[in-house]
């Protein structure tokens, strides 16, 4: 069994257990934030990578077990324990604790990756590559918009990372900007 898989073992887990072209995009959005984090921490980017990729691969096929069912799976082919902690963590239940700096970031771009994505969605040339952090703060003040998008998470998150949550925001969306073509972001 080995220690953690390669990133594209998990990339192929991640593809076999989900068709929905949305969620892969939101794995791979994860993925890019968890990268840059990596690099900005000067931890392993594989990986944060494979943390990333894999945190909802599951989602779709065990939405109901979600993320333990998958976690289990990943225990079982030999990823470490710290991916499988981030990945259960990500899930902000008592239960599992973030208690290290992985797992704090994949909690911390989780959910805002998610807004930014669906900030790109309304503008007119649907492309992250114009999208500023001041019309990304306004969609967050926004409540009607992406409702379902835990704001207060984003918030906490930001805090348990030790990062402003401005500083969050630009590293994030400047993350999935150099990611954009992958990502279905560079607009029509």
């Amino acid at each position: 069994m080995a220690i953690y898989m390669v990133y594209d073992d998990a990339l192929r887990l991640m593809q076999q257990w989900t068709s929905s072209e949305s969620l892969r995009r939101h794995m791979m959005a994860v993925e890019a934030a968890m990268r840059a984090y990596a690099r900005y921490f000067g931890e392993d980017e594989e990986k944060w990578a494979i943390t990333g990729i894999l945190h909802d691969f599951d989602y779709e096929k065990e939405p109901e077990t979600h993320p333990y069912k998958g976690v289990e799976l990943l225990r079982k082919m030999g990823y470490s324990p710290e991916i499988c902690e981030a990945i259960l963590g990500h899930a902000d239940v008592p239960e599992h604790p973030r208690t290290t700096l992985m797992a704090k970031a994949l909690f911390a771009v989780d959910e805002l990756t998610g807004l930014i994505t669906a900030a790109v969605y309304v503008r007119p040339d649907r492309s992250i590559l114009g999208l500023e952090l001041g019309s990304l703060k306004k969609k967050f003040k926004d409540k009607a918009f992406a409702a379902r998008v835990d704001r207060e998470g984003i918030v906490r998150a930001a805090e348990e990372l030790g990062v402003d949550l401005d500083t969050h925001m630009r590293f994030v969306l400047e993350a999935m900007k150099a990611d954009a073509q992958r990502l279905g972001l560079a607009g029509n």
